[in-house]
């Protein structure tokens, strides 16, 4: 059993995502040259919404791709099935020598971008890669930090992020979870 609180509802993503988009336009002087690449499932509706307050505000639409990472992850068991490492020739046509802004949902440890550092790095090299996460939690375990944050939340190890988006879950909002008293004793 967990206690919840909304850390962040629908106004509150829209707000971030919005301010994101500005800053990536910022960072990279406009959008030439980019591509906005979404790590399975929330994340490519996050750069899907980040591609349209770029075009409202640029007036030009920015490339838009989605990473499966499910064969690189170091958390699943080994299977000939999910390991097939075959790059995406869409994705690697968009990757090569382009600006990569890679998205996710939640940042924790860092394993699921290093996951997709190294699916991104076989489907060709691309100039740079820059990330973006709606929230940022701490505990990193290996050395990534992201270039745009829509909310950072220290977290003990015994919370969790919940991510809602409309696209998968009938609505917007970040919930932190919090493990009931009695839970942390065992």
């Amino acid at each position: 059993m967990h206690d919840s609180r909304v850390i962040m509802d629908e106004s509150a993503i829209r707000r971030a995502l919005t301010r994101i988009a500005h800053e990536m336009v910022e960072k990279n002087k406009g959008i030439e040259g980019c591509v906005l690449i979404g790590i399975r499932t929330r994340g490519v509706y996050l750069a899907r919404r980040v591609a349209e307050r770029i075009l409202e505000i640029e007036g030009h639409p920015v490339a838009i791709g989605e990473l499966d990472i499910t064969g690189y992850r170091d958390d699943r068991p080994f299977s000939a099935e999910t390991n097939r490492i075959v790059p995406d020739s869409e994705l690697s046509l968009l990757v090569k020598d382009k600006r990569i802004i890679l998205f996710d949902d939640v940042l924790y440890t860092g394993r699921t971008i290093r996951a997709a550092l190294d699916a991104l790095m076989d489907c060709g090299r691309p100039q740079s890669i820059q990330l973006a996460v709606l929230v940022d939690r701490g505990h990193r375990e290996l050395p990534i930090r992201p270039d745009y944050v829509g909310k950072n939340v220290p977290t003990s190890r015994h919370e969790e992020i919940d991510v809602s988006l409309s696209e998968v879950d009938d609505n917007d909002c970040v919930t932190i979870l919090h493990p009931r008293e009695a839970e942390t004793l065992r």
